[in-house]
């Protein structure tokens, strides 16, 4: 049986671009006869590892109301509402240690794309633990677990060495592609071409 080739998907909870990406990669990727990577991680210490203290879209306001009318109409040619979260960009620390947590179990994409919902579709804050458990729970995963596992030493040292990787890879931004012979993609309307030369590569 051939193997087939593997993308990996990095992507930040607090971004707008890697939710439309989350919620459309799975059915992507099968059509390509690609497998996928799901691999969370913060831009916080990247970007402030370029003297930002905040996204790029609060830094630079002209960016920001861009950004937000681009992602209303991607969603909306999807059949999807986007809603603007009273925070942004959200604390997504907790969020990324529990989907790491759940990337053995088998869960973390499940989790991913119902977090994702609850924060850009109906403007719920992701850092509450209540808004948390309910993603876990649509996963089908239990937060009694899961919690106790994303609060683990071994977890939060994943989750550093997941940034510290994406450092060494030039990630700047999510969602970010990574091919198996180190080509990177970013960007939701990159998904396709990171696809192609997943298979092919060209």
């Amino acid at each position: 049986m051939t193997k087939r080739p593997v993308l990996d998907f990095w992507f930040e909870f607090a971004s707008t671009y890697s939710c439309l990406t989350a919620l459309r990669i799975e059915a992507a990727a099968e059509a390509a006869g690609v497998d996928l990577r799901w691999r969370p991680f913060l831009l916080a210490p990247i970007f402030a590892a370029q003297g930002w203290n905040s996204s790029p879209f609060n830094l630079y306001p002209s960016k920001g109301r861009y950004m937000w009318r681009d992602v209303a109409r991607r969603a909306g040619r999807a059949g999807l509402s986007i809603v603007k979260p009273e925070a942004f960009p959200q604390n997504s620390l907790v969020a990324a240690r529990l989907a790491l947590a759940g990337r053995d179990a088998g869960w973390l994409p499940g989790f991913t794309r119902a977090l994702f919902r609850a924060e850009f579709c109906e403007g719920r804050n992701i850092a509450e633990e209540a808004v948390l458990t309910a993603a876990l729970r649509a996963a089908g995963a239990d937060p009694s677990l899961a919690f106790p596992l994303a609060r683990s030493d071994e977890v939060k040292g994943r989750l550093k060495a997941e940034i510290e990787l994406a450092k060494s890879l030039g990630i700047f931004g999510a969602p970010t592609f990574v091919t198996e012979d180190g080509e990177l993609f970013w960007g939701d309307d990159r998904l396709e071409e990171a696809l192609t030369w997943a298979k092919d590569g060209r």
